[in-house]
């Protein structure tokens, strides 16, 4: 059976998980020291001081505990973007602020830094094959903002999320 998570097309977006921060500070602490593919959920439970067992009623596999910490930094990091945009007069200026704020933060992230240093094959399926769910994130934010330029008159028509699907594989490479 071919695995789900390297097909294309459509991925429901994963489920909402809260997790502790010092559960996410442990897969950051983890991953920056040994990198993704080995990071595991014995070693995140130890850093965080908490049962295996604990982990697992939070996510199902280290995959998912990774990804989970990976989406809420980059949302963070989505919302410090957003809000060092907030003064620009127009829509257009906002969302050309943000994207400009967030393509140039994002290399420099710790997690996204040691993803591109020694497992950078982990990211391309979400780069050729499909959205994922960080990236669904970025367009809603950008789709947003693009209905908003509509409404101010700044943003040309159109269908906000095809725009906004564009923009983003535009400023992803």
């Amino acid at each position: 059976m071919a695995s789900q998570r390297h097909k294309a097309g459509p991925v429901p977006p994963a489920p909402s998980i809260l997790l502790p921060s010092g559960v996410a500070d442990a897969v950051r602490e983890s991953v920056l020291a040994v990198g993704v593919r080995r990071t595991t959920l014995t070693d995140v439970a130890r850093r965080a001081k908490v049962s295996r067992m604990t982990l697992y009623r939070m996510v199902p596999d280290v995959e998912t505990l990774i990804l989970t910490v990976m989406t809420g930094d980059f949302a963070a990091l989505l919302l410090d973007a957003q809000t060092h945009a907030a003064r620009r007069r127009s829509a257009r200026a906002r969302l050309v602020a943000m994207t400009v704020d967030v393509a140039r933060r994002l290399p420099d992230e710790p997690l996204f830094r040691r993803v591109i240093d020694v497992d950078p094959d982990l990211l391309l399926p979400y780069l050729t094959e499909r959205i994922g769910s960080t990236q669904r994130l970025a367009i809603t934010h950008v789709q947003r903002a693009i209905a908003e330029g509509q409404r101010d008159g700044t943003i040309r028509k159109g269908d906000p999320e095809v725009m906004a699907t564009s923009l983003l594989v535009a400023v992803a490479s």
